[in-house]
Parts: C-alpha cells; structure tokens; sequence
C-alpha cells in the first residue's frame, strides 16, 4: 500500500478545509484589520502578568538579600550557600571569616551568605 495515497474521501475533506480557511480572504467586504493596540493587547498583558508575578518579586528579594549581607557583623551566625552553618568572627569589607568549629575558620564570600540565622542556632544545631 502506498502511503501516499488518499482515498477519496480524504481527499475531499482536505479540499473543503483548505476552502474554508482560504475564504475570509477572498471575500468581499471582509472586516477590517483590527487596530494595533487591540492586536498588541495579549502581549501587553502577559509582560504585566510577568512583571508582578516575576520580575518584581525577585528584584524584591535581591534587594533584601543586599541589605542583609551588608548589614553583617561580627558574632552573627549564618548559613552560606555552601550549607555551612557558622559564627562570623572577623567581617571585612568582601570577605568574612566563618568559624565552623571550634578552632576551624574558613574565608567566604560576602555574597555567598544565604540566610543569617537566630543568635543560638549553632548551640542547639
């Protein structure tokens, strides 16, 4: 069997679906084009949708996150990206350095800070 054979009826159909389709345009009197604005409305919308549900958001969270890391000093505990839980013990102008354990400090990254934590949450960790 050939598979690019068509039984008639196919055929038919095709030809009728092809001919309602093609004649809006071909018609006399047809409507006018909408206007701009209402063609560009949906895409207008979806960008506001996008903005509160997106872009507002996290610019509101990075914003926060900013304040909170420069806002660090010495004695906070925090918790870096990494999932080192520690206490800051020297706070510099880039870098901080994170005791981990007692006697191990480590030198991390202001912006790898990912959460400042409660005073006590290394004693009951």
């Amino acid at each position: 069997m050939n598979p690019f054979r068509m039984n008639a009826t196919v055929r038919l159909l095709l030809i009728l679906i092809s001919a309602l389709v093609a004649a809006p345009a071909f018609a006399e009197g047809a409507p006018p084009e909408p206007n701009f604005l209402v063609q560009m409305a949906p895409l207008i919308i979806i960008f506001v949708i996008f903005y509160f549900m997106l872009i507002r958001p996290q610019s509101k969270r990075a914003k926060e996150h900013k304040s909170m890391v420069e806002a660090l000093q010495k004695g906070d505990e925090l918790v870096t990206n990494g999932g080192l839980l520690g206490k800051v013990v020297k706070a510099g102008e880039n870098y901080l350095d994170v005791e981990i354990a007692e006697g191990v400090v480590v030198k991390v990254q202001r912006g790898q800070v990912a959460t400042l934590m409660p005073k006590g949450t290394i004693k009951s960790a």
